[in-house]
């Protein structure tokens, strides 16, 4: 499946009107400390400050009410999270009125879980790989009917994450570069989208936890990953996963810049 034909701007500016007012306008901080030592000028948006904590709260909702506003809504939803997606889609699916089951690995942590079942989720416990975590949450879906959202190789879910890039620009005009921290890349496909057709000489970089290897499968223009897909080990314990994702892989591929920043997080 070809991520970049499905996907446009026009995507992303309906999922901006669908999810405005339920989700914050993050602010944009600067630092002039960061800007001498490095000589550029350097905004940061606070996603850190959006419902649930992430930007997965965008995704997931815009996801969510598409399925509500369908002809045939689902009676739940589930997916599979370290937490952060899991938060989202727990939220999401409380604000328009659906059920939701989150599969989260064994060594997810306790705070993310504890805010998932704060939400209303129900959590079902998995082995820590993504395979565990793919079967388990495709079995929930089976069982329950409910109706699989995935963290971030989904059309609506990749267009949700895009608001946070139009926003940016449009609080910051003048931005020439955008660094994205990147798992299985729903909010660097979006954001890139939302950038070539809003400004399309600005640049978009992928930041990644070492051993990620974005880099190297960017400049051969093919995925080459080893599989099963592994989680890397890194303290970052929401950009753990070493692949991209199979409809962001294209996106990406396309629209990102092959200079990728590599850090040691561990």
């Amino acid at each position: 499946m070809s991520g970049r034909l499905t996907i446009t701007v026009n995507d992303i500016l309906k999922a901006k009107n669908r999810i405005h007012s339920c989700v914050h306008t993050t602010p944009v901080f600067t630092s002039s400390t960061f800007d001498e030592s490095y000589g550029r000028k350097f905004y940061f948006k606070a996603e850190n400050l959006q419902k649930t904590g992430s930007f997965k709260a965008r995704g997931a909702l815009n996801a969510v009410t598409v399925l509500k506003e369908g002809e045939s809504p689902p009676k739940g939803v589930v997916t599979h999270s370290s937490g952060n997606h899991g938060q989202a889609l727990a939220w999401a699916a409380r604000m328009r009125g659906l059920q939701c089951a989150v599969v989260a690995p064994n060594n997810s942590p306790n705070v993310k879980l504890d805010a998932i079942r704060g939400y209303g989720a129900d959590i079902v416990i998995c082995d820590p790989t993504p395979t565990s975590r793919q079967e388990t949450c495709h079995r929930i879906g089976r069982e329950r009917g409910f109706h699989f959202v995935p963290p971030y190789d989904h059309p609506d879910v990749i267009a949700g994450q895009g608001t946070l890039g139009a926003e940016f620009l449009e609080q910051i005009p003048e931005l020439d570069a955008i660094l994205v921290p990147t798992s299985g890349g729903g909010m660097v496909s979006g954001i890139a989208i939302a950038a070539q057709a809003l400004k399309p000489d600005l640049k978009v970089f992928i930041v990644e936890p070492n051993g990620k290897d974005v880099e190297k499968c960017l400049r051969a223009g093919e995925r080459l990953w080893p599989n099963p897909p592994r989680f890397l080990e890194t303290i970052a314990d929401g950009i753990r996963l070493q692949q991209l994702g199979h409809v962001t892989w294209p996106i990406i591929r396309e629209l990102v810049q092959k200079d990728v920043f590599s850090v040691v997080l561990s």
